[in-house]
C-alpha cells in the first residue's frame, strides 16, 4: 500500500479524456474575458487584514473595472485588468503576503467556518488550523499539482462549510480531537488537533500520488471511486509521522450534518451567516453583511475596512456565501455602523444586503454580459430590473403553495446567462437560465416558465418557484 495509493478512475466520468489542463484561473494565471483579464486571489479561510483588503481596493481601481467579486469559496476576483499588468499585480499581492508562494497560488482553496470564535457556537476556533494548513501547502512540493478547484474545508463543527462538497474536510469535535473526512465519506479519521492540519495536507498528497500513478486528470475526490486505499494510506502516513490516527467509529454524533440545501436551512438560502448584527459572548459584536450577487464597489468595501480598523479587531473576514463580516465592535458601534450602511447606494445593486428582508437575499448570477462572450443576456442587469419590478422574488418572507411561513424566501436563485450555469449553488435552487429568447424558470425539475421577458412576470414566476413545495420521492412509483 505504501508504493501505491490506489488507482483512480473517476466516478460518473472518465477523467483520462479531457482534453485540456486545469483551467482555473489564478493571481499569476489571468482569464481572458470580455470585459479585460480576470484575476482570482486566494483568500485562506476568508480572513483579510485591513491592509490586504486595502491593497484589494487599490489593486481594483487602479488595474480593474473598480469593483471586488467575491466568489463562493470566499475568495476575490478582479476583472477588467488591462493587458500587461501581471507583474505590477503581482508584486502587490506578494508584498501583501496575498500570494506567499507563487507555485502554490492556485492550491491555497481553504473555506472555514466564518463565524469560528466569534458567536459561541461551533466547537472551537479554527483560525490556527486554517493558516498553519495554509503554511503547510505552501512548503509542500506535491501541492503544486493540486487543481484550482480543489477544496480544503475547516469546519468548526456546526456544518457550515462541510456542506459546500469540499475534497478534504477537517472539523472540530467536542472532545478537542480533530476528524479528518475525505470526500463525502461517512468515515473519519480521528486525529489530535495539533496535527490536524498535516493530516489534511497529507490526505491532498495522497489523493495526488495516486492520481500520478493512474496517469488520469482527476481534479476532485469525488472523481475516485473507491476511496477506501486511499484514506488507509493517509493513515499509514500520519502513524508513521507518529501521529495518533485512528478510523473514527462513532462519527455520527462528531461530524456535522451536512443540511440540506434549502432556503430554510438559512436566512440567505444556506448555512451562511444571516445579514445583520451577530453578538459575541464577550460583549462585542459582528457586523454580517451580503455583497449583492457577489459584488462590490471599491468605496463600499474600503468603508467596510475602515470600519475594522477604526472600530472593530481590524480583520475582515470574507464567506463563501459572498458575505463580508466585521468582527470585534462594541455592541452600541455595531448597530450605528449598520445603520450607516443600510443607506441608499447610488447603484440598487451597490446597496450592501444588511437585513434578510433585502429583496437581494439568496439571489446569485453568473456575470453575464458584457463580461463573458458565451451568456445569451446582461444577466446582472435583468436582475436588478426585475427585483425593482416590486415582485418578492428575493423576498425572505413569504408564503408557500400550501400557505405557510417561509422564512429565507425559500430555495436560492440563481440566474445564469447560458446553460453552462457557471458558479451555481450547491443542492437544489431555482433555475434562471438565459436562452436567447428571454428566461426559462425550473425548480425541482419543473418549468415554471418559458422564455420569460418582462420584470414582472419573472419577477411573479421566480417567488412561486421559491416556495414550491418539493415533491415527496418516497411516494413516487420507481421507474
Amino acid at each position: 500500500m505504501s508504493s501505491d495509493p490506489g488507482s483512480l478512475a473517476p466516478a460518473g466520468r472518465d477523467a483520462s479524456v479531457r482534453d485540456r489542463g486545469d483551467a482555473c484561473p489564478g493571481s499569476l494565471r489571468l482569464h481572458s474575458a470580455d470585459d479585460g483579464a480576470l484575476a482570482r486571489i486566494r483568500v485562506p479561510g476568508g480572513i483579510l487584514t485591513v491592509r490586504q483588503a486595502r491593497t484589494l481596493a487599490d489593486l481594483a481601481r487602479r488595474l480593474g473595472d473598480g469593483e471586488l467579486h467575491l466568489t463562493s469559496r470566499g475568495n476575490v476576483q478582479v476583472r477588467g485588468l488591462a493587458e500587461g499588468c501581471g507583474a505590477e499585480l503581482a508584486d502587490r499581492l506578494s508584498t501583501s503576503d496575498l500570494l506567499p508562494s507563487p507555485q502554490h497560488d492556485r492550491a491555497r482553496n481553504i473555506v472555514a467556518s466564518p463565524l469560528s470564535g466569534l458567536d459561541g457556537r461551533g466547537r472551537g476556533d479554527v483560525r490556527a488550523w486554517v493558516r498553519e494548513l495554509d503554511r503547510l501547502v505552501c512548503a509542500s512540493a506535491p501541492a503544486t499539482r493540486l487543481s484550482g478547484r480543489f477544496l480544503f474545508a475547516v469546519d468548526d463543527g456546526r456544518g457550515d462549510v462541510a456542506a459546500l462538497d469540499p475534497d478534504v474536510t477537517l472539523v472540530a469535535t467536542d472532545a478537542g480531537a480533530a476528524l479528518l473526512r475525505l470526500g463525502s465519506s461517512p468515515a473519519a479519521i480521528a486525529v489530535p488537533p495539533d496535527a490536524a492540519p498535516l493530516a489534511a495536507l497529507l490526505a491532498a498528497e495522497v489523493f495526488l500520488a495516486a492520481a500520478s500513478a493512474s496517469a488520469t486528470r482527476v481534479w476532485r475526490w469525488h472523481e475516485v471511486p473507491d476511496p477506501a486505499p486511499l484514506a488507509a494510506e493517509v493513515r499509514r502516513r500520519l502513524l508513521a509521522r507518529g501521529v495518533d490516527a485512528h478510523v473514527a467509529t462513532a462519527v455520527a454524533a462528531d461530524l456535522p450534518e451536512v443540511p440540506e440545501p434549502a432556503g430554510s436551512t438559512g436566512s440567505n438560502g444556506s448555512t451562511g451567516p444571516a445579514p445583520g448584527i451577530v453578538p459575541a459572548p464577550d460583549g462585542t459584536a459582528t457586523l454580517s453583511v451580503l455583497a449583492p450577487l457577489g459584488r462590490l464597489s471599491a468605496s463600499r468595501w474600503l468603508r467596510l475596512a475602515s470600519l475594522a480598523a477604526d472600530d472593530g479587531a481590524g480583520e475582515v473576514r470574507l464567506t463563501p456565501w459572498r458575505g463580508v463580516l466585521v468582527p470585534g465592535l462594541s455592541t452600541a458601534t455595531a448597530r450605528e455602523r449598520m445603520a450607516e450602511l443600510s443607506g441608499p447606494s447610488g447603484r440598487l445593486d451597490d446597496a450592501l444586503v444588511t437585513t434578510p428582508e433585502s429583496p437581494w437575499t439568496g439571489v446569485g448570477a453568473c456575470i453575464g454580459r458584457p463580461g463573458c462572450a458565451r451568456s445569451l443576456a446582461d444577466v446582472r442587469s435583468d436582475v436588478a430590473a426585475t427585483l425593482g419590478a416590486g415582485g418578492s422574488s428575493g423576498a425572505s418572507d413569504s408564503s408557500g403553495a400550501d400557505g405557510t411561513r417561509v422564512i429565507g424566501g425559500g430555495l436560492p436563485v440563481y440566474w445564469s446567462g447560458c446553460e453552462r450555469r457557471c458558479g451555481h449553488p450547491r443542492g437544489e435552487w431555482v433555475d434562471v437560465v438565459a436562452t436567447g429568447a428571454g428566461y426559462d424558470v425550473t425548480v425541482h425539475g419543473e418549468r415554471l416558465g418559458t422564455a420569460l421577458v418582462g420584470p414582472a412576470d419573472l419577477a411573479a414566476t421566480v417567488a412561486a418557484a421559491r416556495t414550491a413545495v418539493r415533491p415527496d420521492v418516497s411516494t413516487r412509483t420507481p421507474r
